[in-house]
């Protein structure tokens, strides 16, 4: 069974239907918004149905009392041990622990890809992430875009969606201008000449300096005396390349790969520009007109002048959207118009855009334009990563990536590993502001979710290596394990744990829905807070420790439930890129 949820909505659905059929209800209510899911108090009951709630007025009936018809049936359902009525009409469902014990079995015989679901049906998405400007190396605000980027692509392919993984390189503009007459800088420096103070406005970074004299080896001293408009290009050219090196060596630290990098400067100098326009154009969405100041700008601050604009107010958005600069040229807008009318043109009607907080202004506009080009037939969602603020033992530490001082994202993982990097970032609401504590994020107490979670499957597998003295190793396999004598587990912080555990199907299902990969690191902390809750109740009361000297029976199922718990934080680790421990070494 994937989604316990699902199941329980059909079983109510169909005895929705026997009661039409009987005449008892209306036929032909509408069961569309039936939901079935855990209460908001546990203690009400394992599972909860609005049915009545939504179904009673339809039915021309009070909601207690198209309740009571609906739970009297439920009673008889033989994995329903009760259905108590709440409030005006919900209704509370308690599930036999033999449910509960059967899920179990189910998590060892899937192990791992338990939570594994068909909801994608297949169908295509595109998740573009990281897209920083390649004009340094990366900071530790493009670690989180890329490790949510990467998390959620995981999320969406558990979820049976066919993930393509997308990097949109922004390598057109000014801000590449600026690269390349540093990288010019640096390549004179490397020729032996004194440049000096970095002058304002260009890039400061030790970085450049390799790549200068890789360049300064390479052609000599041929670009020195060179007037800039026969060295730009070149030195352009250079730097992306090296840049992107530098942001490729960056993000595999990380275990972050993109299948498809995509090139401003390509899909801009392919014509994608004029052929997303002329799309627009031709709906009668292209204009020549003069905007309104805006807000917060005296009028003598505005100049009013004719602009080529974009109809985006016919779409939700808040004023028209220039598409070309006073000089002629077209806007970064319109370069990423052409941008994601290329992605409606290799078949994408799902995109995912992960940006940084800092373009929050931008989401409206481009969401209208993507679903101006394509007719109403693809949807945008955007996920903006808010700021990661940086400390080390409560002290912050300062970024200035201009002034060249920045704490790149290499430095960061290189300081706290991979998978320290990785789970932190997702511990929180990718629209919320994240700490980062150096000394905090290694720290091996509970009040740190990383350590928290990651010693629940090392404590697991310190269990699991202890049976493996005492227990023939084909015993402890997990098909072995899920055939021993699970009804033996019987503590109701054990069936509370198994509930939990057989949860998480609805949580893979809720997260990719959602697009909210941080919903697994909540997740996991309930899951190993309860786990660490039964092992301390051991530690405390000797009948109940997982090993049972002279109690075979018991131990296997309780082996079976530590098995179980060890296989869905690794699976929830899996989809964070995060390799589950096996012991833990201070």
């Amino acid at each position: 069974m994937r989604n316990l949820f699902t199941h329980f909505r059909f079983v109510v659905t169909a005895e929705l239907d026997a009661l039409m059929k009987a005449g008892e209800l209306p036929e032909g209510l509408d069961l569309a918004r039936v939901a079935v899911e855990p209460p908001r108090d546990p203690t009400h009951g394992d599972i909860a149905t609005n049915a009545a709630m939504v179904l009673a007025k339809p039915a021309g009936m009070a909601p207690r009392a198209f309740a009571e018809k609906l739970a009297a049936r439920l009673k008889n359902e033989k994995d329903i041990v009760s259905a108590e009525i709440a409030g005006p009409g919900f209704i509370n469902l308690r599930i036999a622990d033999s449910f509960w014990h059967d899920r179990l079995a189910d998590i060892l015989t899937a192990r791992a890809s338990y939570g594994d679901s068909d909801i994608g049906q297949g169908r295509r998405i595109n998740v573009e992430y990281v897209s920083a400007n390649p004009t340094g190396p990366m900071h530790v605000g493009h670690g989180r875009g890329a490790v949510v980027g990467d998390a959620l692509a995981n999320l969406l392919e558990k979820a049976g969606f066919r993930v393509c993984r997308e990097y949109y390189i922004n390598d057109a503009g000014a801000q590449v201008d600026v690269l390349a007459r540093s990288l010019h800088l640096r390549y004179r420096e490397a020729l032996g000449e004194n440049i000096g103070a970095i002058p304002e406005g260009l890039y400061p970074g030790d970085y450049l300096i390799n790549t200068g004299v890789t360049l300064a080896k390479r052609d000599g001293d041929k670009w020195a005396k060179a007037p800039e408009s026969e060295w730009l290009e070149t030195f352009r050219l250079f730097a992306i390349d090296n840049m992107m090196g530098l942001i490729r060596e960056d993000l595999a630290a990380l275990g972050v790969e993109h299948e498809v990098l995509t090139s401003e400067r390509e899909v801009s100098s392919a014509g994608a520009i004029d052929k997303a326009i002329a799309e627009l154009d031709k709906q009668g969405l292209i204009y020549v007109g003069t905007l309104e100041p805006p807000k917060g700008k005296l009028p003598d601050d505005w100049e009013a002048r004719p602009q080529t604009l974009f109809r985006s107010t016919n779409f939700g958005d808040d004023v028209d959207r220039p598409l070309k600069k006073s000089d002629g040229s077209w806007t970064y807008f319109a370069a990423d118009i052409a941008y994601h009318f290329d992605k409606t043109q290799r078949g994408f009607n799902e995109m995912i855009d992960i940006w940084g907080a800092d373009h929050g202004g931008y989401v409206k506009r481009m969401q209208a334009a993507v679903t101006a080009l394509s007719g109403g037939k693809a949807a945008l969602d955007v996920k903006l990563c808010q700021l990661v603020n940086l400390f080390d033992k409560g002290v912050p530490v300062r970024m200035s990536k201009r002034a060249g001082t920045f704490v790149t994202l290499r430095e960061c993982v290189d300081e706290v590993g991979k998978d320290v990097f990785r789970f932190v970032m997702l511990i929180r609401r990718n629209d919320q502001a994240l700490d980062f504590d150096f000394a905090k994020v290694v720290e091996q107490s509970k009040d740190n979710p990383v350590f928290y979670v990651q010693y629940a499957h090392a404590r697991a597998s310190s269990v699991l290596r202890h049976a493996r003295e005492e227990f023939d190793p084909m015993m402890l396999e997990p098909d072995g394990l899920a055939s021993a004598e699970l009804q033996l587990l019987n503590d109701r912080d054990e069936i509370a744990l198994i509930r939990l555990l057989a949860q998480w199907p609805r949580v893979v299902e809720g997260a990719a829905e959602t697009h909210e990969p941080h919903r697994i690191a909540f997740y996991l902390q309930e899951v190993a807070a309860a786990f660490h809750g039964l092992w301390n109740k051991g530690n405390s009361d000797a009948s109940l420790r997982f090993i049972q000297s002279g109690a075979k029976d018991v131990t296997l199922a309780r082996l079976a439930l530590v098995q179980a718990m060890a296989f869905v934080i690794a699976s929830g680790l899996q989809v964070f890129g995060v390799a589950p421990l096996e012991e833990l070494r201070g």
